[in-house]
């Protein structure tokens, strides 16, 4: 590709192992990242739209595996439904996806690519400018710039590696995860063009030059790290600034990331309550703003089995109880009594009278029992919530419960992953952190 246009790069191949169960269709059976359900659509086609709606039209994928590469497929396709274009990587380059700088440096051989392209990963969000990226990568004649989430010292601190910068906006160095005492001593008075009490930490997201990288890639200390083990953020990007290669940083509004049960909910939260652009635009208008909320016209009109109302008569009754951030898909039956915050319902989910869900996601199919309280919780599809008002389910703390798991009533789990397909008695008690994966698992806490 030899125009002027930018093209998106999708590093697709990573297993997903922070974000299970969400990415489990079984115990034994990974489901791709890009397919982790967001909001009523697979996670890929949030990243597809956002980029298009930017001006992309040319998209490659970068896939790892059979099963990676097919799933994604299926859902994307070539892109005819997107009206964009998008190619994949080929299986027999798999082998050489050792990170995710070699998959972009192999790749962009592959498909020969000089242009400039914006390479993302898939299990995060992104409120970002295109044309800010373009602007600062083209004052600063830079091989890479890196998309920079600005973050104040006390966020850093132990947990995010950030940049050196130049005051030309060139990237001089990297301190990774430093403690506050350092940070502030590096950062005292740098006077750099950031806010007084920000620093830019590494996005993921990078618009690169192809032709310049791949010329870089070609030394032959490159080729080496290329074939055992390269990362962009730990490797790459400091190959490059230490070998004199302009690396630039532009700041970017937000970045939700996906990659852990935590992060999924807190990210699904800030796009229910409005905070990413597009995502609104593609939502479209909400049902209503004050709270805002979203409800298919199906479920409105569907009736429980109970009180044989229909939803939108619960809502203006008030006996349906609606907070922010909510999102209920088609052909939802929700009983009397229930209160809903920041919560996102799939497809024909069945919730029934008294149950209470804040901070939390409900996968399509899903049955929740009477009188369930589940916060800040994910609920996979096809999940059986067996609860009752004598001895409901207690569902908190980043608990996640697999495709097609059964909870018996009674249970009560924090901090808690179910595997699919599990059967899960009444417990309680069980540590936050614990996985059940197994029945053998199960059994040694009851």
């Amino acid at each position: 590709m030899g125009d002027d246009s930018t093209v998106g790069i999708i590093l697709a191949g990573g297993r997903g192992e922070r974000a299970k169960p969400i990415t489990l269709q079984s115990a034994d059976y990974i489901r791709s990242k890009a397919l982790i359900p967001f909001a009523g659509r697979p996670l890929i086609e949030w990243i597809v739209e956002s980029c298009r709606d930017q001006g992309i039209r040319c998209f490659y994928v970068v896939a790892q595996g059979a099963e990676n590469r097919s799933q994604i497929k299926l859902v994307l396709g070539h892109g005819e439904r997107y009206g964009v274009e998008i190619d994949y990587s080929r299986a027999r380059f798999d082998q050489y996806n050792v990170g995710s700088g070699a998959a972009t440096l192999h790749n962009l051989e592959q498909w020969n690519l000089t242009g400039s392209a914006l390479v993302m990963p898939v299990d995060s969000l992104f409120d970002y400018s295109l044309d800010d990226l373009r602007a600062t990568h083209e004052a600063t004649d830079a091989v890479v710039t890196v998309a920079a989430v600005p973050r104040t010292p006390e966020e850093i601190a132990g947990k995010y590696g950030v940049m050196r910068t130049t005051r030309d906006g060139l990237v001089s160095g990297f301190l990774e995860k430093p403690r506050l005492g350092r940070i502030h001593e590096e950062f005292a008075s740098t006077g750099l063009p950031w806010a007084s009490s920000t620093l830019p930490t590494n996005a993921g997201m990078y618009l690169i030059d192809c032709a310049r990288l791949r010329l870089a890639a070609r030394t032959p200390e490159l080729i080496r790290l290329a074939q055992q083990r390269l990362d962009w953020g730990h490797d790459l990007l400091p190959w490059l600034v230490g070998h004199d290669q302009p690396v630039a940083v532009e700041p970017i509004a937000r970045l939700g990331d996906l990659g852990s049960i935590g992060d999924y909910l807190g990210t699904l939260g800030e796009a229910l309550n409005g905070l990413y652009p597009y995502m609104n635009r593609a939502l479209g208008a909400p049902l209503s703003e004050k709270p805002r909320y979203w409800i298919h016209e199906t479920s409105l009109r569907t009736k429980d089995s109970v009180s044989g109302t229909t939803l939108a008569q619960k809502i203006a009754e008030g006996s349906v109880v609606l907070g922010p951030g909510v999102r209920i898909g088609r052909h939802a039956e929700i009983g009397t009594g229930v209160h809903l915050r920041y919560t996102d319902i799939g497809d024909g989910v069945d919730v029934a009278e008294g149950v209470r869900l804040d901070r939390t996601v409900i996968g399509d199919g899903a049955v929740i029992g009477p009188h369930a309280h589940i916060s800040d919780s994910y609920v996979g599809p096809m999940v059986q919530v067996q609860s009752d008002r004598r001895a409901p389910v207690r569902l908190e703390q980043h608990t996640a419960v697999g495709d097609g798991a059964h909870l018996w009533p009674g249970t009560r789990l924090s901090g808690v992953s179910v595997y699919p397909r599990l059967r899960v008695p009444a417990l309680s008690g069980v540590p936050a952190g614990t996985q059940l994966t197994s029945s053998d698992d199960v059994l040694q806490w009851i």
